[in-house]
């Protein structure tokens, strides 16, 4: 058996702002850090061996003030791969001098994907939820907001989201799960939303009246190849 964690952020500032915010990167508020720390202290007695976190800081700060409330004393380490062909030299660099030499025990590592972020907002990014329903409507906004494959302009569907997701719960999460490790995944409403669907086998009309709360965590516990969720 091995348990796979699922945390969406603490509230952002843009979230206190009634903002669209996707990919913009902007940090937890002070009701978010408290979030953060309640849910970290939730989860603080279970195993986990290995953390996986968006790209952006709120996912990121969540992720680091919830493992701040455990006293294994395992300290989290980022992981940076140099297998990006793209990577300018300063990045190479990075990846080269971040390297650790001791025998990994006692650090717990964190894996960063952008295949983990929010959904895209596109040019909603930014814009005042209220102003932007008086300009298009409601029911415009519910759809780009709400539904499966109808994204907001220039931006994604939860349908696209999960073309990301999925995969990467496939190829990255899963394996290790198969392999007895624990995981933690630190990420966001719409990026877990596509998760706990697969995970759920929920349908496409099921998945709109789900729902991930900030803060806290879900817990499934993963045996032979099949979920199930786990109270805590």
């Amino acid at each position: 058996m091995s348990l796979l964690i699922l945390m969406r952020h603490g509230q952002s500032m843009w979230n206190a702002a009634n903002l669209f915010t996707g990919w913009v990167d902007v940090p937890l508020t002070n009701k978010g850090i408290e979030e953060a720390i309640a849910g970290g202290k939730e989860i603080s007695e279970l195993p986990i061996d290995e953390v996986h976190v968006s790209t952006l800081i709120r996912a990121q700060m969540t992720a680091m003030l919830a493992l701040a409330q455990r006293g294994d004393g395992c300290v989290p380490v980022f992981q940076y791969s140099a297998n990006d062909e793209s990577m300018s030299e300063n990045e190479s660099r990075m990846v080269e001098w971040a390297q650790s030499n001791d025998s990994g025990e006692g650090t717990l590592p964190v894996y960063v994907s952008w295949q983990l972020n929010e959904r895209m907002y596109g040019d909603l990014q930014g814009l005042d939820k209220q102003e932007t329903r008086d300009k298009y409507g409601d029911e415009q906004v519910h759809i780009w907001r709400r539904s499966f494959d109808v994204p907001p302009p220039g931006g994604e569907s939860l349908e696209l989201t999960a073309a990301r997701t999925i995969p990467y719960l496939d190829s990255e999460i899963v394996p290790s799960l198969e392999k007895g490790r624990n995981v933690f995944v630190a990420a966001h409403g719409n990026s877990l939303r596509s998760i706990v669907m697969s995970i759920e086998g929920l349908s496409r009309e099921e998945v709109l009246g789900l729902e991930i709360p900030t803060g806290k965590p879900l817990v499934y516990e993963w045996i032979g190849g099949n979920w199930s969720q786990k109270s805590i």
